[in-house]
């Protein structure tokens, strides 16, 4: 029996067809850089469909990921053909090398799992590595507060009071929704339990003193968190992932000065005016309640209310405004600033940004309670 050979010069390669076999023979360099991507490669071996593609290397030179890349796509089209593919012909490094690239070696060499010690170790050390990195943020926030305050910081007044208009008057509509909301549900409970004792008219005081000591600093702060900080954390996320921080900084644009303290000194100096304006939404709130409810007069509930209310819960609901508010900035900005350079690091950026100042708010608001309860206020 003869066989037919015929031959087709292809670059580094070429076929040789003997009978319901395909000999592929290499020869040259195979360089990324100097051959780049043929495509196609596969369609012109199995175009005669057949039954066992071989190899033969001996003229063959030097070789990188060019070769690698070339036998892969070959070898997966022959698996979705049913032709076999024969390596045997193949020089052992690229054996190797091409047994790694391999979609079941993939799936049949997990990833083996540090030991507990050492992930233990590895958490602890990028935890602290954060907290410096958040110590030096509040360290600069301080200095540049500062120069701020001479007037030789380079923000822009404008940029602040775009942040300002975003973070104060775009943000009342759902302030005043929650906090009224949030002033009628304490009124209920107020009617519920009071109304067993007949002490219906001390409703006024519940309300006034829960709106005004933590209820609409707390839900304020919750509101903004997931409203402005998600914000802020995805809008620099973003920035950093299209590398306009980059550029910023190649122009020798202070990033600081321009993205991140306009937006912690706005968020910080809305927030005491939001948390009064949810104070009084919070206690109409409620005084709706109390009336319809209760039977109580406007008059007499908001004599009992000023009665219950002192200078120290302002001060005490005050000094937790501003208090959420630096944290809902720091921590927004730091997590933008820290996010990845990928479309979905926005997204998670978004998202951890506001998880985080949530539980930080809730946090130092446990904080504010036990020292004004320790200092009787």
């Amino acid at each position: 029996m003869v066989l037919r050979e015929s031959k087709l010069e292809v670059g580094g390669w070429k076929i040789i067809d003997r009978g319901d076999n395909s000999v592929i023979a290499l020869s040259g360099n195979w360089v990324a850089r100097v051959m780049g991507a043929d495509g196609g490669v596969a369609q012109r071996v199995l175009v005669k469909k057949p039954r066992t593609i071989k190899f033969e290397s001996q003229t063959l030179g030097h070789w990188d990921s060019a070769l690698i890349a070339f036998l892969s796509d070959l070898r997966d089209a022959a698996a979705i053909n049913g032709v076999t593919f024969d390596q045997s012909g193949l020089p052992p490094d690229a054996r190797r090398l091409l047994t790694l690239v391999s979609p079941e070696a993939a799936k049949a060499s997990p990833v083996a799992r540090a030991p507990f010690v050492e992930r233990v170790g590895i958490f602890t050390i990028s935890v602290c590595a954060e907290l410096n990195e958040t110590a030096a943020l509040v360290g600069r926030i301080v200095l540049r507060g500062g120069v701020a305050v001479t007037g030789q910081a380079a923000t822009r007044a404008s940029d602040v009071f775009d942040c300002m208009y975003d973070a104060g008057p775009a943000a009342l509509i759902i302030v005043a929704i929650v906090n009224f909301l949030v002033g009628g549900i304490l009124a209920f409970i107020a009617a519920i339990v009071l109304r067993k004792f007949g002490a219906e008219l001390y409703a006024a005081s519940i309300v006034g003193i829960g709106m005004v000591r933590e209820m609409a600093a707390i839900m304020t702060a919750i509101i903004m968190a997931g409203r402005t900080g998600g914000a802020y954390a995805a809008n620099i996320a973003a920035m950093r992932g299209n590398e306009e921080i980059d550029a910023l900084q190649s122009f020798g644009i202070p990033v600081f000065d321009y993205l991140i303290f306009p937006r912690i000194l706005a968020l910080t100096g809305m927030m005491p005016v939001l948390y009064a304006f949810g104070c009084a939404v919070g206690i109409l709130g409620g005084l709706l309640v109390a009336t319809v409810t209760l039977g109580a007069t406007a008059t007499s509930f908001f004599i009992e209310t000023q009665n219950s209310l002192s200078g120290s819960e302002f001060a005490l609901g005050f000094m937790k405004s501003v208090a959420f508010g630096i944290l809902i900035a720091i921590v927004s900005c730091r997590v933008g600033l820290r996010a990845g350079r990928s479309a979905s690091e926005v997204g998670k950026a978004a998202t951890s940004a506001v998880v985080a100042s949530i539980v930080g708010v809730i946090a130092l608001d446990a904080v504010f309670d036990l020292c004004a309860n320790v200092l009787d206020i």
